[in-house]
């Protein structure tokens, strides 16, 4: 790769001493490739070293994995965006504990708000199941939304796909907006809006996700949500009324 980096340097005009200053920058080249595949080595380390840790915990569960990840996060404070990436990229190539590599990004500050369109669907590759939409989606495209790192336009293509997954991620990342005990205050218009763009889409995963969303926004706006299930009663499935309605009424999804 680098051979074929500097192979441009034989094309420039350079200004006397040109000989000199073409093998500076090809020096200055050669060492900032060196520095990114050790970062790369490096990077590729510490998750190998944090799945091994993960795994050799006395009981994989939520409390223990999650308290070992704030360790790691703390210790990534000083580590560039960057490397923060790298770092969940190796996690994510393991195929284990995805949702780990979406909190190291999610509780990096930096890595976090370095988030577009393009870093959060490459991160998002691969999310297959109810947990992994789940995870990616209170994690980090909810919140990224949330905050503008990502357009309302983005989830709405997410809406569209054909893929049940991310129909499904365009609807759990509302949660994002109006869960109060992460970070939500409520928005009723974007919140709305993805619903309705998926009211009439019965499969299951998305049904489910349905529901929670409105139900989500019920704290905010009862009778916004009230209004929704009314006038759209022949196209929302029979569950999403049922538990929206008993959490209106009740304030429990199954009373």
């Amino acid at each position: 790769m680098i051979r074929r980096s500097l192979f441009w340097l034989k094309d420039i005009s350079f200004p006397t001493p040109a000989p000199a200053d073409a093998a500076k920058c090809a020096a200055e080249f050669i060492r900032y490739a060196d520095d990114k595949s050790a970062k790369s080595m490096e990077s590729e380390e510490l998750a190998s070293k944090l799945i091994s840790n993960l795994e050799s915990l006395p009981e994989l569960s939520t409390d223990p994995m999650r308290k070992l990840r704030r360790e790691y996060s703390s210790t990534l404070l000083s580590k560039d965006a960057s490397y923060v990436f790298a770092v969940a990229e190796a996690i994510l190539d393991s195929s284990k504990h995805r949702w780990i590599a979406y909190e190291i990004i999610r509780y990096h500050p930096h890595a976090f708000h370095s988030l577009d369109k393009n870093s959060l669907e490459a991160i998002g590759r691969g999310i297959n199941s109810w947990s992994t939409v789940d995870s990616y989606s209170r994690t980090l495209s909810g919140p990224a939304w949330r905050e503008g790192l990502i357009s309302t336009e983005v989830i709405h293509e997410w809406a569209e796909s054909d893929d049940r997954w991310w129909r499904r991620a365009a609807l759990v990342s509302t949660v994002a907006l109006n869960v109060r005990s992460r970070g939500g205050t409520g928005d009723v218009s974007k919140t709305l809006a993805i619903c309705e763009k998926l009211k009439e889409d019965h499969d299951d995963m998305v049904v489910k996700a349905l529901s929670w969303s409105l139900r989500e926004l019920v704290i905010h706006d009862p009778t916004a949500v009230g209004a929704f299930i009314s006038s759209h009663d022949e196209e929302l499935h029979s569950r999403v009324k049922r538990e929206v309605r008993n959490k209106l009424e009740t304030g429990l999804k199954n009373p």
